[in-house]
């Protein structure tokens, strides 16, 4: 896996922009981050070195992609700040964008806009750091879409894994602390009018007491 070089980057990042005809009448989000060290999972970092930080997230990534590769749905992943060719993301399976936004309520409302324009009538968007979300939990919230406006997967630690909807619910994105134990709640006040379904509540990995009672990840730390 490597990361385009500033040669060839540019080129490759015209996919960004290029149009998908849908294939399917949902749309699977995948937002990542750039695996680089130092980069990513920082608070975990904080307490397992960098190194084995990144060695978490990208265990995390190609959990996300074994689970998410044989979803029903058009899949595109949004990455955060450049490209990958070759990566851990199939260009066969996953369409390949990149995120545009000053914050992440601003990317995620970016996506969920473009997507739906494209016609899309249920579309989706999941987080990447969650070892206990599956395939199952993912065609369960396509399912209920069908009699709800929106789903949302709450997370632990006052967020959400998993945001599903059929429309464009634009403050949503808005007015958010994002990173914080309050997005969920504020998210909920927001979509107090809408028809709103509640999916399981799951564990998303950012801290070293988020990961240390997996056994998969026992590999990175010392502790």
């Amino acid at each position: 896996m490597g990361i385009l070089s500033s040669k060839d980057t540019a080129k490759a990042n015209e996919m960004a922009t290029d149009f998908h005809f849908p294939s399917s009448k949902n749309a699977l989000i995948i937002f990542t981050r750039n695996p680089e060290l130092g980069k990513c999972k920082t608070r975990l970092a904080a307490t397992i070195g960098n190194d084995n930080a990144l060695g978490v997230y990208k265990f995390l990534l190609e959990h996300t992609a074994s689970i998410s590769k044989d979803i029903k749905a058009d899949r595109y992943v949004f990455y955060s700040d450049t490209i990958e060719k070759e990566d851990v993301w199939d260009a066969s399976l996953f369409r390949k964008k990149l995120q545009h936004g000053n914050d992440l309520g601003a990317r995620m409302h970016n996506a969920f806009s473009e997507l739906l324009a494209m016609g899309y009538n249920k579309v989706m968007i999941i987080g990447s750091d969650l070892l206990d979300l599956n395939a199952d939990l993912i065609q369960e919230a396509y399912s209920q879409l069908e009699a709800n406006d929106v789903v949302i997967g709450p997370a632990l630690d006052g967020g959400y894994y998993l945001l599903a909807m059929k429309t464009l619910y634009h403050k949503v994105f808005q007015n958010k602390s994002w990173g914080t134990d309050t997005v969920l709640k504020d998210t909920l006040q927001d979509l107090q009018a809408s028809k709103l379904h509640l999916l399981k509540g799951l564990n998303d990995i950012d801290t070293f007491e988020d990961m240390q009672h997996y056994q998969q990840l026992k590999k990175f730390h010392n502790i």
